[in-house]
């Protein structure tokens, strides 16, 4: 049980492996346990951090178990968002693997994806109604993401949306499919430290600047590393280029000799958005609603920890 660690990377690395733990107490189906390995955990860790945060490091082991055993839910339902992600961006592979759509089919995939979101309806449910309602509406917010995504898509082929609307159809995307199951990782931890009203909001909100921050940083990193996300690149290019300007549908090659020029703008555009989210993250780990202690501290340095893990790929700082 992570107590009393002197910094940051300590308390992920040991609550990480706590976390593996669980999940193979829990999940007895070997698919779903394949489909799980690999991830960052970085939910489940915010999670922790949160729940800590909170009981300020004085919970007893049965009350840390069962908090874990409340990982494994967000676990559950974040892979299961991946499996049908895989499907519907007809990606063939996933953390290095074949994706489970390729491996084992597309109608087998799509059901395990469902057998993943029941389960840990299960797990929820076991640790109380509001848990569970936690679990059912984050849901509903990453389904909605999706659904937002397939048609921001379709109508941005067809040139249908304007410039304002592109931008902010994608940052509600990324708010929708990433960021709400962040804010509810750390929500769970309140939760399940039997702790709610400000000090749960505060965490929800904490945790969404820091989903908000993570998926720029993902969009940026996949772009230097020379990937054209149309459904990335389209809003952000109708967001620096002037105003008269107005991109609909474009073929690639335009899209990347567009992007090309305006790649430094692009890169700096996604720096100044990561920062801002960071600092409202920061700030809001500061609140007064949440107790001194030692995982005070550490929820301050998770936001930039967590980014600047991932920019390393690409050699940025923030």
């Amino acid at each position: 049980m992570p107590n009393n660690h002197n910094n940051l990377e300590e308390f992920f690395d040991s609550s990480y492996i706590d976390v593996e733990k669980k999940i193979v107490e829990t999940i007895t189906d070997e698919k779903m346990k394949e489909i799980l390995k690999g991830g960052k955990r970085l939910r489940s860790l915010l999670g922790q951090l949160s729940f800590k945060a909170c009981t300020k490091g004085k919970e007893d082991i049965n009350h840390y178990n069962r908090m874990l055993e409340g990982t494994v839910s967000i676990e559950l339902a974040h892979g299961a968002s991946l499996v049908h992600d895989d499907i519907i961006d007809k990606d063939n592979e996933r953390r290095g693997k074949t994706a489970f759509h390729i491996k084992e089919g597309m109608s087998n995939a799509l059901l395990m994806g469902h057998k993943m979101l029941t389960k840990g309806f299960e797990i929820a449910l076991s640790h109380g109604k509001e848990v569970a309602k936690l679990y059912v509406d984050s849901w509903q917010e990453v389904v909605n993401g999706e659904i937002d995504e397939v048609n921001f898509n379709k109508n941005n082929g067809n040139g249908k949306l304007s410039k304002k609307d592109l931008f902010n159809s994608y940052y509600k995307i990324i708010d929708l499919k990433t960021a709400a199951l962040f804010s509810s990782a750390c929500k769970a931890g309140v939760l399940e430290a039997n702790m709610g009203g400000d000090i749960l909001r505060a965490f929800g909100d904490y945790g969404r600047e820091i989903g908000l921050a993570y998926q720029l940083a993902d969009d940026l990193v996949d772009l230097v590393k020379g990937e054209l996300l149309e459904s990335v690149i389209l809003p952000l290019l109708n967001q620096i280029e002037s105003k008269k300007s107005k991109i609909g549908f474009l073929k690639k090659r335009e899209l990347r000799r567009i992007y090309e020029k305006n790649k430094e703008k692009i890169h700096k555009f996604y720096v100044e958005q990561i920062k801002k989210h960071l600092e409202n993250a920061e700030k809001i780990s500061n609140s007064d609603v949440i107790p001194d202690s030692e995982y005070k501290q550490l929820l301050g340095e998770a936001p930039s920890y967590i980014i600047n893990r991932m920019l390393r790929e690409i050699n940025v700082s923030i």
